[in-house]
């Protein structure tokens, strides 16, 4: 191998390589849906997710013995002491 064929083995084809895919990640994307930025109107409804839809409302079993409404219920902290 010569000089010349060392350096566009060695050189000029990985510089080719990372220059298409750099132009590859820069590339407009025409095909994809319309983003949402800060600031502007939201013009969707409202979409609740819950992980048991069946269970929506029904209470746990075992909250009869709850606290009283308002009172506090948890005695954690930074500790963890639940």
């Amino acid at each position: 191998m010569n000089v010349v064929e060392t350096i566009v083995v060695f050189a000029v084809i990985p510089l080719a390589i990372y220059g298409l895919a750099g132009l590859l990640t820069l590339r407009r994307r025409s095909g994809g849906a319309p983003r949402h930025r800060s600031g502007q109107a939201w013009e969707y409804p409202a979409m609740w997710w819950s992980a048991n839809p069946e269970g929506a409302g029904h209470r746990h079993a075992g909250t009869e013995n709850a606290a009283p409404e308002g009172a506090p219920t948890a005695a954690g902290g930074a500790r963890g002491n639940w």
